[in-house]
């Protein structure tokens, strides 16, 4: 699916960028994609992708995570 039709990033590229990205802002897509924002609609679908895609991260890390703490309190 295309998410910027201006500069025609699909929703593939942009969650390649947000497995590697180390800022979690559309502007740090466009830099990697090597583009910049036209007309910003596409910016916030971006940062939902991406804070999806670093949410899926968070359930599988090691001990100490958001999720596994709320797990582990659940239980006692």
């Amino acid at each position: 699916m295309i998410v910027c039709s201006c500069n025609v990033l699909s929703e593939d590229q942009v969650r390649t960028v947000a497995q590697t990205a180390t800022h979690r802002s559309a502007s740090a897509v466009y830099a990697c994609l090597g583009c910049r924002a036209q007309c910003g609609r596409c910016a916030r679908t971006i940062r939902d992708i991406m804070d999806e895609v670093l949410d899926q991260v968070k359930v599988g890390c090691p001990a100490g995570c958001i999720v596994q703490v709320a797990s582990a309190e659940q239980q006692t």
